[in-house]
Formats: C-alpha cells, structure tokens, sequence
C-alpha cells in the first residue's frame, strides 16, 4: 500500500510543499508586522530558505522522489545531462502543486501577520521575489547566472573526481543547503534570488488568488523573469554537464 503512495511524483509534491512552508514561513516571520521575528533581517532570511531546502531534500526522498529536484530548473538540467526527458512534465506539475499549497500554509499560518501588516509590497515578498532595482535584462541575467551556480556546484557535489564513490550517504542534503546559503548571502541581493520556477511562479498564483487583507497586485510584468532567468541557466549547465561528463 505505502508503496503506491511513495513515488516521485509524491516525492516531489511533498518536498517542494515543505520547502515552500519552510522558506516562505521564514519571509513572513521576518517581514509581517507583530511577528516575534519582525526585522530579524537577511541573514535570518536566507538561512531560513537554506534549511528549507535541507528539509525539503530529505522529505522528497523518503517520500519516494531519490532525485529531490524540488526545483523545475534542476529537472530540466537533469533532462539535458541525461537526454532522458520523461520527468520533465510530472515533475514540475508536482513541484508547481507542492509550491502552491505550501504557499496557501503559509498564508492560513501567518493569517492575523497579514492583515496586521499593511504594506502591500511586503505582503507580496512574502510569495514572491522582485529586485532591488529593476533592470529587466540585468535582473534576467542575476537569475540565470544564480541559477547556473545552483545547478554547476550540485553537479560538482555528485561528481565521482569530487567523491569517487559519491557523496556520504546522507551528506548531499546537506551540501545542498550550504550552497542555497552562499547563494543567497552572495548572488541573492539584486533579485531575491528566486533560482527555482516553482518556488515564485506557483506562490505568486496563491497570492493572486487568495484573499489576502489590504494585498496589492501579484507584480505579473516582472513574472516571467524569475521563471525564464532559472530555465536558461539550466540549459546552459545542462549541456555543460552533459559535455564534460561531470
């Protein structure tokens, strides 16, 4: 029975959903007025989202996903390293669902933060990412080149002349999590550093559709960027990899 319900599709659902609890749970505590982390800053910010992809990986793996992409850019630099494309549509269905409901949780968890806080901008933030200065073609390439880091430095950890025999059983989870960390304390400053589709698109969709006190609009002419940015970097990295053979 469990069997069944232990697959990669589920593994996906319930890896991004905990990632998205987990790193949104975290803007919100930080951005919401009379949280007890209101103003904790950036640092708490990005070791929130470091820690949720941590969490994220090793739920997506017990719960039937080996791969823990949690992230559309991941699949579809996997799907160009390994000409292998079959996951590509399951995959980023199940991580687009997961990241909506888990953002759909963080709402219903933080509800009263969100009508006490009248700033519509940081209501927004909570889902979603935008830059610090918009430049769209600037803002574009961020993420592209963000995202390439992501997916460069998981390929290295996985890599045999890295570990020959690969990474300590459970250790890759935790690497992951390190790199998500230096990412957004080095690269995340100018965009947000959203670096996974799913991870903005599908809160940004929650926020326009739920019934938020006092929201103002869900940002759509800066959209594509943070889902277009990371896609372009996994293809460059995808066929990196796959050239290199790393």
């Amino acid at each position: 029975m469990y069997s069944r319900i232990l697959t990669p599709f589920f593994g996906e659902f319930m890896g991004t959903l905990v990632l998205i609890v987990l790193g949104e749970g975290a803007n919100a505590a930080v951005l919401l007025k009379r949280s007890k982390a209101e103003n904790s800053g950036w640092i708490v910010i990005t070791a929130g989202w470091a820690f949720a992809v941590f969490s994220g990986v090793i739920t997506a793996i017990a719960c039937g996903s080996p791969g823990a992409h949690l992230n559309p850019a991941v699949t579809v630099a996997v799907a160009i390293r390994t000409a292998d494309y079959s996951h590509l549509l399951p995959f980023i269905t199940a991580q687009m669902l997961g990241a909506f409901v888990g953002a759909v949780l963080v709402y219903l968890f933080y509800l009263h933060h969100f009508a006490a806080t009248e700033d519509p901008g940081l209501k927004l933030a909570v889902f979603s990412t935008g830059p610090a200065i918009r430049k769209p073609l600037s803002n574009l390439f961020c993420e592209a080149l963000a995202t390439g880091v992501l997916l460069l430095v998981i390929g290295a950890i996985g890599a045999k002349t890295f570990a020959p025999a690969g990474p300590a059983p459970g250790l890759a989870p935790y690497l992951v999590g390190i790199l998500v960390w230096a990412i957004g304390l080095s690269l995340g400053g100018a965009t947000g550093y959203a670096i996974n589709p799913a991870r903005d698109l599908a809160p940004r969709i929650a926020h326009a559709l739920l019934p938020i006190a006092g929201k103002g609009g869900s940002d759509w002419a800066y959209a594509a960027i943070p889902v277009v940015g990371p896609i372009l970097g996994a293809i460059v990295i995808g066929l990196f990899l796959r050239l290199t053979g790393i």
